[in-house]
């Protein structure tokens, strides 16, 4: 569990990127887009698909869960009950940001979430089971929007959807692509992208869930580097 001063989070709303890896066992990329030159958060910067948590998300019927231990470590220093949100904000900002879906066949229960109404249209309920939690960061104070975000790691090979296929996604990120790790750099990205890259870039490789999940927190007196490690699961 973490230990730190609580700060206030009346002007945070709660996020969730993600982070979907291809060819981890020997060339890896990631799938990123270039947000537009008006957007109020991020103008021009190359980053994953992503974004603010809408009510809808806590109550979709998930095929499958989030994992326990990724579901504990969400908790870690949060409001009870806000995993099943954060990962519904994972899948569908992805479905609409890359127009790739995270699901498994299935029928929906009437009447369909509005923001979900697409989603639903593809045949397909969420699947939560693949998504690993792997960093958390809280945006700094005096910017124009701020956001608890969480972002989850995603192997390209657990979509539904073709990955080279983006013909269904918005037009809230241009220029989308799979961008070799090695290669992003030479990107405009975000300092928080680049810091949550250098993580990925270390477990590239691994499947197993991270030790712990870093979790860079920002407040109006000062940023604090911690580790969330969750409640000890039963045996």
């Amino acid at each position: 569990m973490t230990d730190a001063p609580n700060i206030d989070k009346s002007a945070l709303r709660d996020a969730a990127t993600v982070i979907v890896l291809r060819d981890r066992g020997h060339a890896p990329s990631i799938l990123m887009g270039q947000r537009g030159a008006k957007a109020a958060f991020m103008p021009n910067k190359f980053v994953f698909p992503g974004g603010a948590v809408d009510p809808e998300d806590a109550h979709v019927p998930f095929a499958n869960p989030l994992s326990p231990l990724c579901e504990s470590r969400l908790l870690d220093d949060a409001p009870p009950g806000c995993a099943p949100a954060l990962a519904g904000a994972a899948i569908r900002e992805l479905w609409e940001e890359t127009g790739q879906v995270l699901g498994t066949p299935g029928e929906w229960p009437t009447p369909t979430p509005r923001n979900w109404r697409d989603f639903a249209a593809q045949g397909q309920l969420p699947n939560a089971a693949p998504l690993q939690f792997v960093f958390r960061a809280i945006t700094p104070p005096g910017r124009p929007r701020r956001f608890d975000a969480r972002f989850f790691l995603l192997d390209a090979e657990d979509l539904a959807t073709d990955p080279d296929d983006f013909s269904a996604a918005s037009d809230e990120l241009a220029h989308l692509q799979w961008i070799a790790l090695d290669k992003v750099r030479g990107f405009d990205l975000p300092f928080i992208t680049e810091v949550v890259l250098a993580e990925v870039a270390a477990r590239a490789r691994d499947r197993a869930p991270p030790a712990s999940v870093p979790f860079f927190r920002n407040d109006d007196e000062e940023s604090l580097f911690l580790r969330l490690h969750g409640k000890p699961l039963p045996d």
